[in-house]
């Protein structure tokens, strides 16, 4: 809780990323827009890592259904560990992508919502980006799915902020406002990640020529696009 409050958090101003050096052999097969590639999807999956340690500190319910471990600890084991478990995990059903993400708003999930939540959201950037992690001048990110990759996370941050289960209960706590405390940090992630998506699905719309088809929909009543 004490991770959520509303102070300025610390990480303001923190430097770029640290990308390797343009003189290195993979630096060579790299144009301009593949590095910016590499920081936007690199940025994205930064975003939902930290989303998912504050949703494990707001429910910490959700995290000890998988582990007795930290929050920490839990999500280095998911970002870092993707060569292991290949973002297929047996307590999910092996779902991905808005799969995923409708299991943690499902009534009948006994399973750990957080952990649905997130490798819903990383799987589907992932997927929006051809599976890749890192993109050379063979690669090729189509600007539409990008961009709707991106409303689905808006579809997915209005979810997380409103669904609630047969108790009338918010299936995830998220962002706390009160006569105490207005904390709106949840909000301000999602916001990064989606502006960051949108900036270089135009971008690569601009440079390949292609025109994005932008979708006009009621947040409330929206389906997940696809990518």
């Amino acid at each position: 809780m004490a991770a959520c409050a509303s102070a300025p958090e610390k990480n303001i101003g923190k430097p770029m990323p640290e990308r390797p050096e343009k003189s290195t052999l993979a630096q060579l097969a790299k144009g301009d827009f593949d590095r910016m590639a590499d920081v936007e999807f690199a940025e994205s999956t930064s975003g939902f890592k930290t989303l998912m340690l504050k949703l494990y500190r707001r429910n910490p319910k959700e995290l000890a259904k998988s582990t007795t471990d930290t929050p920490e600890k839990m999500a280095d084991w998911v970002f870092n560990g993707d060569e292991q478990h290949h973002w297929q995990f047996k307590e999910l059903d092996n779902k991905q992508d808005t799969e995923a993400i409708f299991l943690a708003f499902n009534n009948d999930f006994k399973g750990d919502r957080v952990l649905a939540f997130i490798v819903g959201l990383q799987t589907m950037m992932l997927k929006a980006h051809g599976g890749k992690k890192e993109f050379y001048l063979t690669d090729s990110i189509h600007p539409q799915s990008l961009y709707n990759a991106a409303r689905n996370v808006e579809i997915a941050a209005w979810k997380i902020s409103t669904s609630r289960n047969d108790k009338g209960e918010l299936f995830l706590q998220t962002n706390e406002i009160n006569s105490q405390e207005r904390n709106l940090s949840f909000e301000r992630e999602f916001g990064k990640i989606i502006g960051r998506a949108d900036l270089f699905a135009f971008m690569l719309a601009e440079k390949s020529q292609r025109l994005i088809s932008k979708i006009t929909q009621n947040i409330a009543t929206a389906a997940f696009l696809p990518f």
